[in-house]
């Protein structure tokens, strides 16, 4: 069971597009994965839609307003059902990857955005997704049955959006749609008995904390 969720002011930003481009599209996914927070989102939609509308009211019709809406609706249906122009609704197509004689079915919404070419160190491999959004960076992550990244935390803030496997650390262990914010604040130290595939976005590089990990901090950026 899912026991990792966006907070609701994500979600609410998310319902209102005022989230930027990396954010939006994990918590998208996540929503796509998540029952609970399906719940949330149809709620908070339905309450900017009557917000909206509200606002639009003439005053004289604020007083009696389902006579409004069914009258608004009917006249907004025709307008959309006479417009030939609109293109015609499909389906889109699930988009799989291979990574280590591994197949991965993509999330729906990323099938219409590509990703670089899986990039491998070790038992980490990384594919950048081809969002422009400023100093985010969009990725998805692979580490490979009995791989691990040596402890860290981050210099700005990282979501880990578990898509498929499993892994732990010192909070606990994830499961498929757990959506994880780390920042300044967490250590940890991500291992994965089977293998697992992540989407990840992060402000700034992470930084490495023990031992000889501490050489890997001049290309953290590199890793994420």
């Amino acid at each position: 069971m899912i026991k990792h969720h966006p907070s609701d002011t994500l979600l609410t930003q998310y319902c209102s597009a005022s989230l930027s481009a990396s954010l939006s599209l994990a918590v998208s996914i996540h929503v796509d994965m998540c029952p609970v927070c399906q719940e949330k989102v149809t709620k908070l939609e339905a309450d900017n839609a009557a917000e909206v509308f509200n606002d639009a009211l003439p005053s004289e019709a604020k007083d009696d307003t389902s006579g409004y809406f069914e009258q608004e609706s009917s006249s907004l249906f025709d307008l959309i059902t006479s417009d030939t122009s609109i293109d015609e609704v499909y389906e889109v197509e699930p988009i799989a990857v291979e990574i280590n004689q591994q197949n991965y079915q993509l999330p729906r919404a990323l099938t219409r955005i590509s990703h670089s070419k899986f990039t491998q160190v070790g038992k980490l491999a990384r594919s950048r997704v081809a969002l422009d959004d400023g100093p985010l960076r969009t990725s998805l992550l692979h580490i490979a049955a009995g791989g691990e990244i040596p402890e860290h935390t981050h210099t700005g803030f990282e979501i880990t959006l578990l898509l498929n496997g499993e892994f732990s650390d010192e909070e606990g262990s994830y499961v498929p749609g757990d959506f994880i914010w780390q920042d300044g604040s967490h250590l940890h130290t991500p291992v994965t008995k089977e293998g697992c595939l992540c989407f990840t976005v992060v402000s700034s590089a992470l930084h490495f904390n023990k031992g000889l990990s501490k050489l890997l901090n001049p290309i953290g950026n590199l890793i994420y």
